[in-house]
């Protein structure tokens, strides 16, 4: 495992992290052995930071976090988030008072089985200025208090990372970023490096296509990717699929799902990579990403 510093906190973060939303089964139900065999591989791999949300399952990410590292859970970073609580289940939370941050945090500690987390994101993309004052306020409340660490957001929007930075105390963003989604390259990337904030890559095999698995006759059947399956979704996903026949391409009989995570790896401004994975099998997939071969020329064709 690679290590790098992760700006401003003083921390040594494992290049590639552990995405832990399939933990709370919205990507397909997972039995308690899977979950602990796919956690301990991780650790096993020297990942030392672990994503979550309380939205995740309604909790169960958390919790199954929270029993597998107690007893130990001062070795490990933990991140989560609030704010996206029940909004799949159409039961969105009003986030009208520092207090509900606080609330949510206190049952995330719970949780998880301890008394801090290192990092605590607002999970609402673009959040409102009556929301993110709530959420800042909230945030430093939470500091003094010792309840965790740091702060970031989970957005892909530029204004909402500049704003909840206007202090200079902003510890993160987490952002989509994927080799068919380069957005973040314009503007939220150099921005975070110059300002440096540490970055979370979610999506980086774009919720799976860049594992090469999927056809345009594929049918989703979980959660998250069902809206893939008509409309708007359906064309999007048609769209990314010519992507990812561009990339294994370049990947020239390397693994693909290793190859979009190491193209990732050598871009500016990414600090950890979070890719999620249902089974030690997909987590080894993305594990080879560093020792994948690459070269300078490998470089010049993704930053190109």
């Amino acid at each position: 495992m690679r290590y790098v510093d992760f700006p401003s906190t003083g921390w040594s973060v494992s290049v590639l992290s552990l995405g832990c939303w399939a933990l709370g089964g919205q990507w397909g139900q997972l039995d308690r052995s899977t979950i602990e065999a796919t956690l301990d591989r991780a650790v096993d791999a020297g990942i030392n930071l672990f994503d979550t949300a309380d939205g995740y399952g309604l909790g169960a990410s958390e919790e199954a976090i929270g029993r597998f590292f107690a007893g130990r859970r001062h070795q490990f970073l933990i991140s989560t988030k609030a704010g996206y609580w029940a909004m799949r289940q159409g039961h969105r939370l009003a986030y009208t008072s520092p207090l509900h941050v606080q609330l949510c945090c206190d049952a995330s500690l719970h949780r998880l089985r301890t008394d801090y987390i290192d990092l605590y994101h607002c999970h609402l993309a673009c959040p409102t200025p009556a929301e993110t004052e709530v959420f800042l306020t909230a945030f430093a409340g939470l500091k003094a208090a010792g309840k965790i660490r740091a702060f970031a957001i989970s957005t892909d929007d530029p204004g909402s990372a500049r704003t909840f930075n206007r202090d200079g105390q902003c510890a993160a963003v987490q952002l989509d970023y994927s080799m068919v989604n380069r957005a973040a390259e314009k503007n939220l990337l150099p921005w975070c490096a110059k300002n440096r904030i540490g970055t979370l890559i979610r999506g980086p095999l774009a919720q799976g296509l860049l594992t090469g698995k999927f056809t345009a006759q594929t049918v989703f059947t979980d959660q998250v990717r069902e809206s893939w399956n008509t409309g708007e979704g359906r064309t999007r996903f048609l769209a990314r699929l010519a992507g990812v026949e561009k990339l294994r391409q370049l990947a020239a009989g390397r693994p693909l799902a290793a190859y979009a995570l190491r193209a990732l790896l050598e871009q500016p401004g990414v600090t950890t990579l979070i890719p999620g994975a249902k089974s030690p099998a997909q987590l080894n997939d993305q594990l080879a990403a560093l020792d994948l071969e690459w070269t300078a020329a490998d470089t010049a064709v993704m930053r190109g």
